[in-house]
């Protein structure tokens, strides 16, 4: 959820809460009020009609409301006595009404000419009920205007003071080291955004200083190193030509040879993740896999013919994921070649290319292997000692750098890779 959202639910809450117990307060405030303004006035009619009573005697004799808003009983002098003065809310039938309506009533006595009697005076709460009711929602109406007045605000003013931030994220997100990109400068006076500015510019300064060292660290490291590994195996051949060699001195010579060409090929593997986790490739397009894997099932043709390993595939044609080409060749290579070379003679291998994933099994050892640690580096069978241990763990970086999922299962007795591109 983005930051206005949230700031806007909070108010919205906030505001609920603060105006729900408000009109609590007020409605009680003011039908208080209303009720004292209304006994006010019971008790001013009382004492009108009490004074009326004086000069027009029939008064007395007005036993039921009727028209008039007062009704007068004889009463014992004794019962009279315990009489106080009480408001109370009832409901009461009115003619001219034809139905029941809410009245506050007055509970009284007085004395005339030595006869006590007992008053009752009622006032209609018709209008009072409805001036609480239009009270209500009056502090409704205000609620959704302020609410209404928050969400105009968060959605052009504030959403105009976030730009700046916005902006900087979004230079972030397209922000590349392999790339000549300046600084960020973004327009703002708002003093934490200059700050956020002014920490991304230092940030990125350190991670392209890191960038270009450990770059520059791989391209003199695939210079040096790869020039002296290959005069000393092109020495060390020369020397086997040697006709002064003896059986033993010559096996030693050709065993030096083949750890030179084992620790080539461990310097290209180990250069190969540095760049990847570098991300120094950046000639990302839309690669098509499905010449890439029958290129590559091609070029190994000769060592499956060589196990007696039959492969079968599915490949769909027009199927293609947006990465550097070189890394495409070499993540289906290198499982094609895991496939083969670590199959067992007369074994089969099962490749399978679809939109979403790339799936290839093979048979080869009847025991599962170790899903956790098998993409580790070199992570390899301790019988293969020609193997880097860093092929599936190459495989492995070039998903994580393409956000693929890249998974192994043992399903009947058959080693699976399954990579999975991203939608």
């Amino acid at each position: 959820m983005k930051l206005l959202n949230q700031s806007l639910i909070y108010m919205a809450v906030t505001f609920f809460i603060i105006i729900g117990v408000w009109s609590v307060i007020f409605y009680f405030n003011l039908k208080d009020e209303i009720r004292d303004s209304i006994d006010d006035g019971l008790d001013n009619n009382k004492l009108l009609i009490i004074q009326k009573v004086k000069t027009d005697s029939t008064l007395l004799l007005q036993r039921e409301f009727g028209g008039n808003n007062f009704e007068i009983h004889p009463l014992s002098k004794e019962k009279a006595l315990t009489i106080t003065d009480v408001f109370r809310d009832t409901l009461m039938y009115r003619q001219n009404e034809d139905d029941l309506e809410p009245v506050r009533i007055l509970h009284s006595a007085f004395q005339h000419n030595n006869q006590y009697y007992r008053l009752k005076v009622i006032s209609s709460l018709v209008e009072e009920d409805d001036l609480i009711e239009d009270s209500f929602w009056s502090v409704v109406t205000l609620f959704l205007i302020l609410v209404s007045s928050i969400i105009l605000i968060n959605n052009v003013i504030l959403k105009r003071v976030w730009n700046p931030f916005y902006d900087i994220l979004n230079r972030l997100k397209a922000y590349r080291l392999d790339k000549n990109s300046g600084a960020l400068n973004v327009r703002t006076n708002t003093k934490e955004f200059t700050e956020l500015q002014n920490a991304s510019n230092a940030l990125i300064a350190h991670a392209k200083e890191a960038y270009l060292s450990q770059k520059q660290f791989t391209e003199n490291a695939s210079h040096e190193l790869q020039t002296p590994l290959a005069i000393i195996r092109n020495k060390l051949e020369l020397l086997l030509e040697s006709e002064n060699l003896n059986q033993t001195d010559a096996q030693s010579i050709a065993e030096v040879i083949q750890m030179a060409e084992r620790l080539t090929l461990l310097n290209k593997s180990l250069l190969l993740l540095a760049k990847i986790d570098n991300k120094q490739f950046p000639n990302e397009t839309d690669v098509a896999l499905e010449p890439v894997s029958n290129t590559i099932l091609e070029n190994f043709q000769d060592f499956a013919d060589f196990k007696a390993i039959q492969i079968t595939k599915h490949i769909s044609s027009n199927v293609t994921v947006f990465m550097d080409p070189a890394l495409a060749d070499i993540l289906i290579s290198n499982l094609i070649k895991n496939a083969i070379f670590h199959n067992k003679t007369g074994g089969t291998v099962h490749l399978e290319l679809t939109a979403t994933y790339f799936r290839i099994c093979n048979s080869g050892s009847q025991l599962g292997l170790d899903a956790q640690s098998i993409f580790n580096r070199f992570e390899k069978d301790a019988s293969k000692t020609k193997s880097t241990g860093l092929g599936l763990a190459i495989c492995k970086a070039i998903c994580q750098l393409y956000n693929f999922d890249m998974r192994y299962t043992f399903e009947n007795n058959l080693h699976c890779f399954l990579v999975t591109f991203k939608k």
